[in-house]
């Protein structure tokens, strides 16, 4: 919400020297975020000329350009080129003169021009920043205006004036007008606040005959659409009035552009009371009010000239010709106002909120209208605003008000709430008093009585946010200051704290980022190809669960595999230059199962907790859900350097990252080799814990890598981590250290080439016992001195005991016995 200071000033006392520094800091005091100041980017000299006299020049290039003499109250008329004609002798303007500065930055200087020497400009509102008219020069006299010779052009138009911003969050709409923020800074400062929306109530009576008719069959959650509907009518206006400059530099600092003088007073009263208010072109209208829900196939055009299919909970302004306008969101275009209005039909309602927001959402059209109905808008105001739109379009577009109008309304109730004596106390953390307590509220405008053990506190009508005790104790804090809360850190219960899961997907992405690897979080969207390439082994078609309402149209599945969102990342990152990557991300896949039909069409109201039943249909309406981890490498794991070439990342390094996640989840995992569709064939394995598979590990197939944009090779690995933290469940106990030296020997088995050397290397851990403490492989030949077909496999054994020092004889009879094994299921034979 922007605020222009001199607007505020109406409602509340602001020191003369007030700054907007200051301003935004009584209003941080009260909760509200400050986001910036504005100003009108201009600085003089700028003042008010009178043509003396001017003369008409025409041009080689086709313009005929004036060339003026132009008093602005000096000794001598300043000599002025213009290439506008809608001015005579006589008529007072704005001239800049040479040093001023103008918004752009455009700044002002006397130069040659059109044979001339153009000792300043005289400006247009466009070039004042007062709005988009550039049809010519801004003449004093059509605003009204008639100043003498010299007088400051800034002052005289508002252009002085500065605009604090706050944002102001969804429970606190009221803020969103001049009358809000006036009180909060009463509020925050003390200083006397002047209610806008104060007026004698006989004089907001709008009269009869246009009283609107509300027929609302389907409300949304049992709420009608509209509870309040006051119209007036105003006639003999003129539109071609001008808007007052006062009033355009205010709207301008508020950020909302002049539009003619009929609409500017409907935004100007909106900015002011926090009304949204609309008129009618009254001789438009075919036909009394009707305001009614949406049929279905029903079409209406938009102000913005935009024709818009309806749905059924659109809640529209009708006449007896069809839709005439979104209610609380836009108007129509068949009853707009226009310079042709001479009789206005002036609307201000109260919408059903969560209408308004659903419209304003479902059609796409956030405005300034939406933005307060849908946040609440004060009840006993439409009256108030009706009447002030009324007043100022008699005073400034010279129309009569007459008794015509109308009002629909209902009666006004705003629940009591129960606000126990120390509640606020124990909650805050503050040892307020009683009157302290009382008093905040009373502040804010809510009525505080006396009860059985505390208070009974009715808040204001134009607090709808204060529904309960723990709304009114958060406004004692806030009117008292936030800065009266101690700074104390709570004690945590004891007991609490990650479960189990969460340490262990904690303690893998932990040690995947210490072992080199970045983690990249993604988008859970692809496409339906992707999750069939990636979500299965074959490459099969596989359900996936299509989004309704995708944030992109071209990836509109949620995944079932983590590896297209790698892909992604590692193609931007690689388009940047940026091409030795590991990149890993631990989330959730979605595994719809084939036949099973998810998702729900009714969604239970967000304003009501849903019942046990209903939370159960939704869960099981929801497809499996299981965390996995994947990473990617490609490119050098180590560059180049001086006396070393590069390494290339490879099938090594992810089989590395496999045991970091094992080591990390306190499992054994196992890798067998296997066949993926998205994989090199001969170059990918399935990883094992107790012979479930839980993963996969491999090389990017080349075309894969190729359609991914990835110009070289890519190795991948996924696991499923539900499942290996489940089947790693336990206590991960540390092996002790033994003291005695180990006892190192080679083996060397020669076995059939389809043989899988890690079914080989269980083999002689399954034989070699207890004394076996590693086995690694060292070598696999394949060549001369060995039969076609055949394999010889080269294993590092290291041998211990936790009670003495292994003899030689120990170690190779715990080695052939492992060689024993392995002979027995694969026939291997030592190699000689």
């Amino acid at each position: 919400m922007r605020v222009p200071l001199s607007w505020l000033r109406e409602y509340v006392d602001l020191a003369a020297d007030a700054t907007p520094e200051g301003v935004l800091a009584a209003m941080v005091s009260v909760g509200f975020e400050e986001e910036d100041v504005h100003r009108f980017d201009i600085a003089g000299p700028v003042v008010v000329g009178q043509v003396l006299s001017f003369e008409d020049e025409p041009q080689s290039n086709g313009k005929t350009i004036r060339w003026c003499q132009v008093d602005v109250g000096e000794a001598e008329p300043r000599g002025i080129v213009c290439g506008a004609h809608n001015f005579a002798v006589g008529d007072k303007v704005v001239v800049t003169l040479p040093g001023a500065v103008l918004p752009g930055p455009f700044p002002i200087a006397a130069r040659k021009t059109y044979g001339h020497v153009s000792d300043g400009m005289i400006a247009s509102a466009r070039e004042l920043g007062l709005g988009d008219e550039h049809n010519g020069i801004l003449i004093l006299a059509e605003l009204g205006i008639d100043a003498p010779v010299g007088t400051d052009a800034i002052a005289l138009l508002g252009l002085d004036d500065v605009a604090v911003e706050i944002n102001v969050t969804p429970d606190r709409g009221y803020a969103f007008s001049l009358r809000g923020v006036a009180r909060e800074y009463s509020h925050a400062t003390g200083a006397v606040f002047r209610d806008p929306a104060e007026r004698d109530f006989a004089e907001l009576q709008p009269g009869t005959g246009h009283t609107a008719v509300v027929d609302d069959a389907a409300p949304v959650r049992g709420r009608v659409g509209a509870s309040e509907f006051v119209t007036r009518v105003v006639r003999g206006v003129d539109p071609s009035r001008p808007t007052p400059p006062w009033m355009i530099a205010r709207l301008t600092l508020a950020g909302m552009r002049s539009l003619g003088v009929l609409i500017d007073i409907t935004n100007y009263v909106m900015l002011e009371l926090g009304q949204p208010l609309h008129g009618y072109d009254l001789d438009k209208l075919a036909g009394g009010i009707t305001v009614r829900r949406a049929t279905p196939g029903e079409k209406m055009t938009t102000l913005d000239g935009q024709e818009r299919a309806l749905h059924v909970e659109d809640l529209l302004i009708t006449d007896e010709s069809g839709p005439i306008g979104l209610a609380g969101v836009m108007g129509g275009g068949t009853t707009e106002m226009s310079e042709t209005t001479r009789n206005v039909l002036i609307e201000a309602a109260t919408f059903d909120p969560t209408t308004i927001a659903r419209s304003a959402r479902r059609h796409k059209l956030p405005s300034e209208a939406s933005k307060r109905f849908e946040r609440g808008v004060d009840p006993l105001i439409p009256f108030v605003a009706a009447r002030r739109v009324a007043d100022l379009m008699v005073e400034l577009a010279g129309g009569t008000l007459t008794d015509e109008g109308g009002a629909l309304f209902a009666e006004v109730f705003v629940g009591d709430i129960e606000l126990p004596t120390g509640f606020v106390q124990a909650l805050i953390g503050v040892d307020y008093t009683d009157a302290e307590i009382t008093g905040a509220l009373t502040t804010i405008g809510a009525e505080v009585a006396e009860s059985e053990g505390g208070w009974t506190v009715i808040p204001p009508t134009w607090r709808p946010d204060l529904t309960d005790k723990w709304t009114l104790a958060e406004e004692v804090a806030r009117i008292h200051g936030l800065d009266r809360i101690p700074s104390v850190l709570p004690t945590p219960p004891s007991g609490r704290g990650l479960t189990e899961p969460q340490q262990g997907r904690r303690r893998v992405a932990n040690a995947l980022a210490a072992a080199g690897f970045v983690e990249t979080p993604s988008f859970p969207f692809t496409t339906e190809a992707q999750n069939d390439l990636h979500g299965s082994a074959s490459g099969e078609h596989l359900p996936s669960i299509r989004l309704a309402n995708a944030l992109d149209g071209s990836a509109p599945f949620l995944r079932r595999s983590l590896i297209p969102g790698l892909l992604q990342t590692a193609h931007r990152n690689i388009s940047r230059g940026l091409t030795d990557l590991a990149l890993f991300e631990t989330g959730t896949v979605f595994l719809p199962e084939p036949g099973v039909v998810y998702g729900t069409d009714e969604v239970p109201p967000l304003g009501v907790r849903p019942s046990d039943e209903k939370l159960a249909e939704l869960n099981a309406s929801i497809p499996p859900q299981r965390r996995h981890v994947a990473a990617l490498l490609t490119g050098n794991v180590t560059p180049r350097q001086p006396g070393r070439a590069a390494e290339a990342a490879g099938l090594s390094e992810a089989l590395d990252a496999v045991r970091v996640i094992a080591a990390a989840a306190g499992a054994q995992i196992d890798v067998a080799q296997a066949t993926r569709a998205a994989l090199h064939p001969g170059r990918a394995g399935a990883l094992l814990i107790d012979g479930a598979e839980i993963g996969y590990v491999g090389e990017l197939h080349p075309a894969v890598a190729e359609g991914a944009d990835l110009p070289g090779r890519a190795t991948v690995l996924e696991l499923d981590l539900d499942a290996l933290l489940e089947l790693a469940a336990g206590s991960t106990v540390a092996a002790s250290l033994s003291t005695y030296p180990a006892a190192t020997q080679d083996v060397s088995l020669v076995v059939s080439a389809d043989v899988p050397a890690g079914d080989v290397r269980a083999a002689l851990v399954e034989g070699a016992g207890a004394l076996l403490e590693s086995v690694r492989l060292v070598d696999d030949y394949r060549g001369d001195g060995l039969d076609a077909g055949a394999k010889s496999l080269t294993f590092a054994l290291r041998f211990r005991a936790d009670d003495r020092t292994l003899t030689a004889a120990e170690a190779t009879e715990a080695k052939l016995a492992g060689v024993a094994v392995a002979a027995e299921r694969f026939g291997a034979v030592i190699r000689d």
